[in-house]
């Protein structure tokens, strides 16, 4: 790793504000930009905040951006481009189509800079933790240069092939994900009908073989039906439709789509995933 490269952080919602901090505390010379600067506030004492990306772009050789959908990377990228980036490394962690992903790959090489899709498995916590899971799309070489800074934000990294392909993987895992999700509330709501509480469902739930760490961290919110949005359930449905337009066709996903997006339409997007028990308990009275 060179130690004089300039790291720039676009983005600092839910997960990219933790990311970009553990950047910031093992002591990266960091750039950060976010479109509303409050959110980048508690940066100003250690790193470079910018008020524009034009001059966290030219402040930076390797930047990272985690945006929240197609559009959100198309904005920025549409800016990005219209600098003058050759030689510079841009990573994009953002749950995006791959059609969105390699297309700004493409572009990006026309200007003469890099492209890594690097997409994560783990919500806020791990983003805290710095135990993320990296599903990465790129060169070999463009790898070889960001995975120190991946290996501060997360735990492990996965090259799954070029441009594309660290997406693709996204899709699939959030498309399990969404399986998990539903699975869960209405396993916790038939429990109910039987007279067993949602604590003791889900005890047994994660104390078996069909415990995992996304029904353990989902554990409280169910038990005590409230929803604070780790990941929204808005962001579930985009993931879901995403993974439609990608070609997912099988026996659920109808079902998937209806669920998310009646509970989308019933006022429960910006809960937390799991608030779906709330539109699913609702829709069985």
């Amino acid at each position: 790793m060179n130690q004089t490269e300039r790291i720039g952080f676009i983005g600092l919602g839910n997960m990219g504000h933790p990311m970009a901090k553990n950047l910031e505390n093992a002591g990266f010379p960091l750039s950060v930009y976010n479109r509303s600067p409050e959110k980048a506030a508690d940066f100003a004492a250690k790193s470079q905040v910018c008020t524009d990306i034009s001059r966290l772009v030219s402040e930076s050789d390797i930047i990272f951006t985690m945006l929240s959908n197609d559009d959100a990377v198309h904005a920025v990228y549409e800016t990005v481009l219209q600098l003058p980036i050759e030689g510079k490394l841009f990573v994009d962690m953002s749950t995006i189509s791959q059609e969105c992903s390699t297309e700004v790959a493409k572009l990006l090489a026309g200007s003469g800079a890099g492209f890594v899709d690097a997409p994560v498995a783990g919500s806020t916590q791990p983003a805290k933790d710095g135990t993320l899971i990296f599903m990465v799309g790129s060169a070999n070489g463009y790898l070889l240069k960001v995975k120190p800074y991946l290996d501060v934000m997360g735990r492990e990294t996965l090259h799954l092939g070029d441009n594309g392909k660290g997406i693709a993987a996204k899709l699939c895992i959030n498309y399990y994900l969404s399986i998990l999700y539903q699975g869960m509330a209405e396993t916790v709501l038939f429990a109910e009908k039987m007279g067993i509480a949602a604590d003791d469902m889900m005890r047994i739930i994660n104390e078996s073989a069909s415990g995992s760490g996304a029904s353990r961290v989902k554990t409280p919110l169910l038990v005590n039906n409230e929803f604070p949005a780790a990941f929204a359930l808005d962001f579930m449905l985009k993931d879901v439709k995403l993974a439609v337009n990608a070609g997912a066709d099988y026996p659920m996903t109808d079902t998937l789509m209806k669920t998310y997006q009646g509970a989308h339409d019933k006022g429960f997007g910006e809960q937390d995933v799991m608030a779906v028990i709330e539109y699913l308990r609702k829709q069985n009275n």
